[in-house]
């Protein structure tokens, strides 16, 4: 059962992602840790209008019925963030200026004061299935490991939290200096200071 707290943080970050626009109507996916179970979004949930229902409890250490039939395509990538690494909360959007900027780049360095700050550098990983599979399940974990938010090439970011509002944070900021950075890039002008070089934020 799900108490109408957790029901209620899950409905916030859904509905936020939804009005900001990083998801189409039935994309993306909200989970958290609790005990030896993951509780998930289901299968093509829409984020921006939750029902209880579309909350899923899956088991934390294998694959079960609701993950193959009932919750999110992504369960297994969530399952395996969770067992490596120290995520309590995950949030996964397609978020549009990192998503397009996965394209072209390697890593996303942060160029803008608070990104600086918080995140430094935004990692990319490819995969040839970048959707649910098991490659894509090891290659996200394994750099959540070190870093707070990574971007799928061509699919979008998985950001880890304590809580669903604290991924959902971090996920927002990567996507804000990904927007700056990429707006930057549109101008076609030098930076008049570059303070990612100089603090060598391509050596994280």
């Amino acid at each position: 059962m799900i108490d109408k707290e957790t029901f209620n943080s899950f409905d916030l970050v859904g509905k936020d992602l939804s009005n900001r626009g990083y998801n189409s109507s039935y994309s993306g996916n909200i989970s958290m840790k609790s005990g030896g179970k993951i509780i998930i979004t289901r299968r093509s949930a829409m984020l921006g209008w939750l029902q209880p229902e579309d909350l899923v409890i899956i088991d934390l250490e294998e694959e079960d019925a609701h993950s193959g039939l009932v919750a999110s395509t992504e369960s297994n990538v969530h399952r395996n963030i969770y067992k490596e690494t120290d995520a309590m909360a995950i949030v996964h959007a397609h978020t549009p200026a990192c998503t397009a900027l996965s394209m072209v780049e390697d890593e996303i360095t942060c160029i803008d004061a608070e990104g600086m700050l918080i995140y430094k550098k935004i990692p990319v990983v490819e995969c040839d299935v970048p959707v649910g599979s098991y490659e894509l399940a090891e290659k996200v974990a394994s750099t959540l490991k070190n870093y707070p938010a990574m971007i799928v090439r061509a699919h979008g970011v998985f950001a880890k939290g304590i809580t669903l509002e604290d991924a959902l944070g971090v996920l927002t900021g990567v996507e804000q200096s990904a927007d700056i950075l990429y707006r930057i890039k549109l101008m076609g002008q030098p930076l008049k200071r570059d303070y990612s070089k100089e603090k060598g934020f391509s050596n994280w």
